[in-house]
C-alpha cells in the first residue's frame, strides 16, 4: 500500500476505477464506497460504576478523535438490576475524512498489534456488502496508555459500504488494504 496518499485520495485515485473495471459497472454511482463507520461498547458494569463509562468515554474520545454518544436503558429489568435511562453504552459515527483516518489507522496500527494475528474473518458481512468486526480489547489502539487502563474492555466495529452484496464489500475492504485471512 502506498503511504504517501490518505485512503480517501488512494480511493478517489486508484480503488474507485479498479472496481469499476472489476465488476463492469455501467454507471459510476454504482461503485461502492465507504458511507459510513460505528464503534459501539456495552458498558454494563456502568449500571453500579459511574466511573467505567467515564474511563470508556475518555478511550472513545482518543481512538476516534470524536465524542461519543452515550445510550440508555429504554426499560427496567429487575434480573439485571437496571433501572430506565440509566447509562449503559456509547457509540460513535465516523464520517468523511475522521471515517478515512480511523480505517486507516485500524488496518495499519491497531489490527497488527492484535497478539497472534493471521487476519480477520472474512464471514463477518451481513450480506449488504456491511462489514463487522469485535475487538476484545482496546489496548491495540496507540492512543491508549496501558498503565491508564482499569479493564480490558472490547467494542464493535462496523463499516457501513454502498456495495450491494458481501463480494463488492469484500472487494472494496481489500483494495484498502484490510488484512483478511486467506
Amino acid at each position: 500500500m502506498n503511504t504517501n496518499f490518505s485512503l480517501k485520495e488512494q480511493y478517489e485515485k486508484k480503488i474507485f476505477t479498479e472496481l469499476f473495471k472489476e465488476f463492469s459497472y455501467q454507471n459510476i454511482h454504482e461503485v461502492p464506497k465507504l458511507i459510513k463507520i460505528t464503534i459501539n461498547r456495552g458498558v454494563g458494569e456502568a449500571a453500579y460504576n459511574n466511573k467505567a463509562i467515564d474511563k470508556s468515554i475518555e478511550e472513545f474520545t482518543y481512538i476516534t478523535g470524536q465524542k461519543p454518544i452515550i445510550t440508555k436503558t429504554k426499560k427496567s429489568i429487575a434480573g439485571f438490576k437496571i433501572r430506565e435511562d440509566i447509562p449503559i453504552g456509547l457509540k460513535v459515527t465516523l464520517r468523511k475524512e475522521k471515517m478515512y483516518n480511523f480505517l486507516n489507522k485500524l488496518i495499519n496500527l491497531s489490527l497488527p498489534r492484535i497478539r497472534d494475528f493471521r487476519g480477520i474473518s472474512n464471514k463477518q458481512f451481513d450480506g449488504r456488502g456491511n462489514y463487522n468486526l469485535g475487538l476484545k480489547e482496546q489496548v491495540i489502539f496507540p492512543e491508549i496508555d496501558y498503565e491508564q487502563i482499569d479493564k480490558v474492555r472490547g467494542m464493535n466495529i462496523t463499516i457501513v459500504t454502498s456495495a450491494r452484496n458481501d463480494t463488492e464489500g469484500l472487494a472494496l475492504l481489500k483494495k484498502f488494504g484490510m488484512p483478511f485471512k486467506e
